[in-house]
């Protein structure tokens, strides 16, 4: 299955807006099989948040062996509408992951991150460089 593209998957400080740890990858990746390389056993905050597409049985026994604690967001039930108590705990934790979407954002507004190379390597180091510039000064 031919797939274009490159995805980029960050663990990164909420507070100073640092990116710590990053994978690159095909776009034909899944991306809830990355979270076990991300997770960092150093940071100073014991909970994970991440979107609903990490949200896996694995994922969560590698968090919770990771002594962390999951703030993943839940997926809908397929034909049926959402929790009340998932909905809620989904708006609180969007709240808190609005500061990395606004990493990613800027990275393709400011820096203007556009991905024209060939091969996984030169696309790790090109989105490598720009997470490294990509500290904001809001």
């Amino acid at each position: 299955m031919p797939a274009f593209g490159y995805k980029s998957h960050i663990t990164i400080d909420r507070w100073f807006r640092l990116i710590r740890r990053f994978i690159v990858t095909n776009a034909a990746r899944h991306d809830g099989a990355q979270l076990p390389g991300l997770l960092n056993r150093y940071a100073f905050d014991r909970r994970v948040w991440a979107d609903s597409s990490y949200r896996s049985k694995a994922n969560e026994a590698a968090i919770t062996a990771a002594g962390r604690r999951s703030m993943v967001h839940f997926r809908k039930p397929k034909g049926r509408p959402m929790p009340g108590p998932h909905q809620r705990a989904n708006r609180a934790r969007s709240a808190v992951r609005l500061a990395v979407e606004h990493v990613v954002a800027e990275q393709k507004a400011r820096i203007r991150l556009f991905i024209r190379t060939t091969g996984l390597a030169r696309a790790t180091v090109k989105i490598g460089l720009a997470n490294l510039s990509s500290i904001s000064v809001a």
